[in-house]
């Protein structure tokens, strides 16, 4: 067994021996109870975003989802954090409207929704350039409005089927992928898991959200495409491209039903119905169906980012008391360039989700409420693009190219998403300055 690996485990019992000790001590020491449960809460938290920041623990077999799980089940039972405590933390609200969202794009993909636009996206863009641009357009305005992840994990296996067979390498056209929806989802509360829990934390109205995050994306996305086109010149070379996309199974009924419900759910975004209530009512009704097993949208869903968020808002719960006073630190956050910058380097240390809730108690403690949610949703999202590592939805598409034999290394994304993320950050803070 290798050192890290030793000292990861040696951590760990550590770590369990401290929530016991906190769980067990006043029934000896009562005079220390408060004592040890801060200890163990300290120990807790700075463990389990540890391990989320690194994405495993050596030695172990657990995920990003167990060690969530894992961090929230020692607050309890170190008593940091009461069984009903731990209740009452969890966002139902976010879980609800994630879930809803998840079901909603299950329904579009089953259809064959992604791949007729993906093939109909093949037939006519028969230039290089143009197909870089439609992919960009594509991925970043579906994941304004349905959840970048998904996006990712429905259109990554679509554009590598269309750039192999064109015979063109496919790595900046998944790049664009993966950097579009990043980008695009900025746009909206429903774009990304961060910017709804940001939407729930802060009660910003759908359009509001989207009047002031909705230019940032539309520049960034500018961007994806200016800089992909200039540092991928080389593999974007050439003629036209005559596309023979292979035949698409498409059930047009669920197509017609999906499309028409997304249209209403989005309406209701628009209209002033709580985000939540709406994506789960919509979802649940596209579950009456003869057409599609229930079980076939169950397996679409991502129950680990479920299971991961439940986890965080606890962990989370329990270290707000071991926070420094939120006013304090929130008196540094008060510039939109500070706060835009603090905001990107934790997203890129412990990414986007557990960087938004861990930013949760400095936020409300600031004078402009709106706006440092809003610089918050920007500079978290836009900075997933930082790194390959910066996102779930960069992974998702790394993976996917893995499985297929291409190779997307560190660098091949840095090169263009380290420039993208700086420009875009520049772009988004001017913007909320601005405004």
């Amino acid at each position: 067994m290798t050192t890290p690996r030793i000292a990861s485990l040696i951590a760990v019992g550590l770590l369990l021996a401290l929530a016991l000790a906190a769980a067990l001590l006043p029934s000896f020491m009562p005079s220390r109870d408060e004592e040890a449960r801060h200890l163990a809460a300290l120990g807790i938290f700075t463990g389990s975003y540890l391990a989320l920041a690194i994405g495993k623990v050596p030695g172990l077999a657990i995920d990003r989802a167990g060690v969530a799980l894992v961090g929230a089940c020692l607050m309890v039972a170190s008593g940091v954090v009461s069984l009903e405590d731990a209740y009452r933390a969890v966002d139902l609200s976010t879980l609800t409207l994630l879930l809803g969202m998840m079901i909603i794009v299950a329904n579009l993909r089953i259809s064959g929704f992604f791949a007729l636009v993906n093939a109909w996206v093949a037939r006519r863009m028969h230039r290089p350039m143009l197909l870089l641009a439609a992919i960009v357009v594509v991925s970043g305005v579906f994941s304004a409005f349905l959840v970048n992840d998904a996006i990712c994990l429905v259109m990554a296996p679509l554009v590598i089927e269309m750039t192999v067979g064109l015979k063109r390498n496919p790595v900046p056209y998944l790049l664009a992928v993966a950097m579009a929806s990043n980008v695009g989802s900025t746009a909206t509360i429903t774009g990304n898991p961060q910017n709804m829990l940001i939407g729930s934390f802060s009660g910003i109205p759908y359009t509001q959200f989207v009047a002031t995050l909705a230019p940032v994306a539309a520049v960034g996305l500018l961007l994806t495409i200016a800089l992909l086109a200039l540092l991928h010149r080389g593999d974007l070379r050439g003629g036209v491209v005559e596309a023979h996309p292979p035949r698409v199974r498409v059930n047009q009924a669920l197509v017609v039903r999906s499309l028409l419900a997304t249209a209403v759910v989005v309406v209701l975004f628009f209209v002033g119905q709580p985000p939540a209530k709406a994506a789960i009512i919509v979802g649940a009704l596209l579950l009456l169906t003869r057409r599609v097993k229930s079980a076939r949208v169950y397996a679409e869903i991502d129950w680990s980012l479920l299971l991961m968020f439940t986890g965080l808002f606890i962990i989370v719960a329990g270290a707000e008391r071991e926070l420094p006073s939120p006013q304090a630190v929130a008196s540094q956050l008060t510039s939109v360039p500070m706060l835009s910058a603090v905001t990107a380097v934790l997203s890129n240390v412990v990414s986007n989700v557990p960087a938004v809730l861990l930013l949760k108690p400095f936020a409300v403690a600031l004078p402009d409420h709106v706006r440092t949610w809003l610089v918050i949703a920007m500079a978290s999202t836009l900075a997933g693009n930082f790194t390959v590592l910066g996102s779930i939805a960069n992974l998702i598409v790394v993976e996917k190219a893995a499985r297929r034999g291409i190779v997307i290394g560190f660098w091949d994304y840095f090169r263009v998403g380290g420039p993208l993320t700086l420009l875009t950050l520049v772009v988004g803070t001017l913007w909320l300055m601005w405004r």
